[in-house]
């Protein structure tokens, strides 16, 4: 008998691991296992059939190869012995119960799984915010189990106990369904990972639970709210997050590329400026030209801090926002509509409620469209992969051109919520086509200090 370990390379995992198996030739027979370990091709010694030293746990894990080799011989040797005709089929067989009696440790707790889970994302390079959410999830897993009469492992995890889950966060949590779906996504990876990586026997197949979102209507602001907001007389301490959330309106910027913007962001172009930076969620490249009433809130903070423009905790900036919203009369009206506890939820909401750094995104997008800028333009400055994901603002502006047309052909009240027309003048500044004069925005000098 020969017995070798190859490196199969057609089935990398997402880190470019692939499994490693041992192919046993015997007497025209040849019998192919999986020894549930992987690598990358930089810790395989293909000369040796052995793990290199470059792998973390190379020897544990060549011991692992050695032990199964050992165990092949063995049930060969002792097949023959009986006067058994040997085959590849016969010995899997032979080989099955042995394995199934060895001396394992328990599984370990999926709870357990998935603090390590997180602790590989962390290692591999995940950001803040992203690990935040699987850290949810894994608080989720540990309330859950606790309601649980024995230990839960990815054996344990089936259909049932999904449903289980799902029930938990519904009916005893009273969770969205954003937020069960904000965890269901956060699972199906962990689950992959533990199946392909820590050789766990899952009950379940991570690829076939639904991930269900609910749409939620985004949030913007109107022409008129936003010239509201950069009139609007407010007390000293929060002019700066007026002046940071206009500047993200302005640019479509996130607040974590806003909090992180320096003077190498800023290049000449064309007899003006623009922003060139990197985005921090996506790592992509955008191009942002600085309109008017964007470059006179950069040249009002000029010189005054390390950071281009002020910023502090997003969720500070986010309560402030709520106030000087509400000081500045941005309170239309909104229907904000939930699912919890299976139930549909409707209520009255005004809108300073809703406001968050994030609404200055939207509504940069949606203005922009309102102004007339084609939606694969919007698409690069906003750093979009996929171009559906811009669409859902053309959504939003289709709605609008509909109750416009209705109002005026057919009388109806229908209409923007504060009354006010869609009117070019009336529009937020935006990136202009190549070219063309730029626009600017009412009451967009520079705001109360």
């Amino acid at each position: 008998m020969i017995i070798k370990f190859e490196r199969r390379t057609d089935q990398p995992d997402a880190a470019g691991r692939c499994k490693v198996y041992l192919v046993a030739t015997f007497e025209g027979q040849r019998l192919r296992l999986s020894t549930k370990e992987r690598c990358l091709a930089s810790e395989w010694n293909e000369e040796k059939s052995r793990f290199r030293k470059s792998l973390n746990g190379s020897q544990e894990a060549n011991g692992v190869l050695d032990a199964l080799s050992e165990q092949v011989t063995k049930a060969h040797r002792e097949l023959r012995a009986a006067g058994v005709v040997v085959t590849a089929a016969v010995l899997k067989e032979a080989l099955a119960p042995k394995v199934a009696a060895a001396d394992l440790p328990p599984a370990p707790l999926l709870t357990d799984l998935f603090g390590a889970y997180i602790e590989v994302l962390r290692a591999r390079g995940f950001r803040f915010h992203t690990l935040k959410g699987y850290k949810t999830a894994h608080n989720t897993l540990l309330e859950f189990a606790e309601t649980l009469p024995g230990r839960l492992t990815t054996a344990d995890y089936d259909p049932g106990m999904h449903d289980g889950l799902l029930g938990h966060l519904r009916d005893v949590r009273g969770s969205a369904q954003n937020t069960v779906a904000g965890v269901v996504k956060q699972i199906k990876p962990f689950l992959a990972w533990a199946r392909d990586d820590r050789g766990q026997t899952l009950a379940v197949d991570p690829a076939k639970l639904k991930v269900e979102w609910e749409d939620i209507e985004k949030v913007w602001l109107t022409a008129a709210e936003l010239a509201s907001l950069e009139k609007a007389l407010l007390p000293a301490n929060l002019v700066q997050v007026r002046d940071a959330f206009l500047f993200c309106c302005y640019t479509g910027l996130r607040y974590s590329d806003l909090a992180a913007l320096h003077e190498g962001n800023v290049k000449e172009w064309d007899g003006g400026r623009i922003l060139r930076l990197t985005q921090t969620k996506t790592r992509t490249g955008v191009s942002i030209y600085l309109t008017p009433p964007a470059a006179a809130l950069l040249d009002k903070y000029a010189g005054t801090r390390t950071r281009l423009m002020p910023s502090t905790a997003n969720q500070v900036m986010n309560r402030y926002l709520k106030r000087i919203c509400r000081l500045a009369g941005v309170e239309s009206l909104v229907e904000v509509v939930e699912t919890i506890g299976g139930q549909i939820m409707k209520r009255p909401v005004s809108k300073w409620e809703l406001v968050s750094m994030h609404t200055a995104r939207h509504t940069f997008a949606t203005q922009s469209l309102l102004r007339g800028m084609p939606v694969e333009v919007l698409q690069k400055v906003l750093g979009h992969s996929k171009i559906q994901t811009t669409m859902i603002y053309a959504k939003v502006v289709e709605d609008l051109q509909h109750q416009t047309m209705r109002r005026i052909w057919e009388g109806s009240a229908a209409g923007p919520a504060d009354g006010s027309e869609i009117q070019a003048k009336e529009i937020c500044a935006v990136v202009p086509e190549s070219g063309s004069a730029m626009g600017t925005v009412p009451g967009s000098e520079q705001a109360a200090a």
